[in-house]
């Protein structure tokens, strides 16, 4: 599906929709508890593989509720069935990873896979940590991707393993851990990335008494655990990685003078992509974030370029950079090397796609540079990558292209933010249908 984007501006209040990186977690934790309530789920492609998995697994996950915003779960208790087929989890990288390890505490094999992007993504330091533990765990090409082999009743123990691949490694093996004979000490051999993520994780994991751990080298999760959220419920934050693009929105194309762009169920959480509100106010947005109130205000001011580190923020280079092609001299993202290890490869993606709109990018291998200033964005047609990141930060960019931008794979966005072109729409974008 392409979708036809035109300069236009932008105001008026929308909320935010429920964090994905929650869900997913909240989904997963339900189905190791006996028995639990998600409020305010993030519906949507990934997460509905999450919810396939448990299903797989032996629980049951009853949807009837979600129009009042509620996914009841019936868990697995601690133990998974064996799945009595292959479990597809399409485009999840989230759902492949978390799910690997609780597959590897079933007695049986599990065998998982994914599309052509998703069978094309690292799991080796996953595999190689499941089997240090245990377990058993294996790529059937042998290669450290899907399809991926799975089971053997992991027992735990203490395991070493790098940190600058994948935070979804650290978050599988404490989830699953935790109901382990041993549990799992995890010793981290690198530098953590996207270390708010794991903070989530504990965050969910907290919420569902189950109690894990900062270490001096790591973390650690006891076993003989149970879930148990209090009251039996879980209710979803807002999601901060979708807020990006709302602000980014206001902050290159709100009504001059107006209120701008303002977003409900902004609230403070572990997510780290709440950095998006320091990094539009440096680089000269209006923001107003009431933290108490949820709400955050973005309207436009004088953009200039700053430099930012995604280390722990991989999924907010897509938004940066386009921002960056409409501000002041150059946007310098750093510390991106991972963020090639998406669902596409995300520098090279918005390099390429903001460079057919007129920017003028730089891209190394670590480092992408949007040079602003040299920039004149004029529409043209882009490929969303199949991407829902790619898909949404290329329709901020077409705001303030000059003509019509056409974005292809524009239905992607129903990865996390299934209704982002209503929303966009509603706060005065043109958007039509190609």
């Amino acid at each position: 599906m392409k979708k036809h984007v035109s300069r236009s501006r932008v105001a008026g209040r929308c909320r935010a929709p429920p964090s994905k990186s929650y869900t997913h977690r909240a989904i997963l934790a339900a189905g190791y508890a006996e028995d639990a309530t998600v409020e305010d789920p993030l519906v949507s492609a990934d997460t509905r593989g999450t919810m396939r998995a448990v299903s797989a697994f032996g629980g049951k996950v009853d949807r009837s509720r979600l129009d009042i915003g509620t996914l009841r779960v019936e868990g697995f208790g601690g133990r998974p069935d064996v799945p009595v087929d292959v479990i597809n989890c399409e485009n999840s990288g989230t759902t492949t990873r978390l799910v690997t390890a609780a597959g590897a505490l079933a007695d049986g094999l599990t065998v998982l896979t994914g599309d052509d992007s998703l069978r094309s993504r690292p799991h080796g330091p996953l595999l190689d940590a499941i089997e240090d533990l245990g377990g058993r765990a294996e790529s059937t090409r042998r290669n450290g991707q899907a399809p991926l082999v799975v089971g053997d009743a992991l027992p735990g123990g203490t395991v070493s393993m790098p940190g600058d691949v994948s935070s979804q490694f650290i978050t599988a093996l404490l989830m699953a851990g935790a109901v382990t004979e041993e549990g799992i000490a995890i010793d981290l051999e690198t530098e953590l990335k996207s270390a708010p993520y794991v903070e989530i994780t504990l965050e969910v994991l907290q919420a569902f008494g189950v109690d894990a751990e900062h270490t001096d080298s790591g973390f650690r999760v006891p076993g003989g655990q149970q879930y148990s959220p209090e009251d039996g419920s879980y209710s979803v934050p807002g999601d901060f990685s979708s807020i990006s693009y709302l602000a980014a929105a206001g902050a290159v194309a709100a009504d001059e003078g107006g209120e701008g762009v303002l977003v409900e169920g902004a609230h403070p959480s572990a997510q780290g992509d709440t950095a998006i509100v320091e990094i539009l106010d440096r680089m000269g947005a209006e923001i107003d974030w009431d933290e108490d109130a949820g709400e955050l205000r973005s309207a436009g001011g004088d953009l200039s370029g700053i430099e930012v580190d995604v280390a722990d923020t991989p999924d907010l280079l897509p938004t940066i950079a386009a921002v960056g092609a409409v501000a002041d001299g150059d946007t310098r993202i750093v510390n991106c090397e991972h963020v090639r290890l998406k669902e596409t490869d995300r520098v090279t993606a918005m390099a390429e796609e903001l460079g057919k709109l007129g920017a003028e990018v730089t891209e190394e291998q670590d480092t992408l540079t949007v040079h602003g200033g040299e920039s004149d964005l004029v529409g043209a047609e882009v490929d969303g990558r199949g991407d829902h990141r790619i898909a949404m930060a290329l329709a901020v960019a077409g705001l303030v292209a000059e003509g019509t931008t056409t974005i292809s794979d524009a239905e992607h966005v129903d990865v996390s933010f299934p209704d982002f072109w209503t929303v966009f729409d509603d706060l005065g974008a043109t958007v039509t249908n190609a």
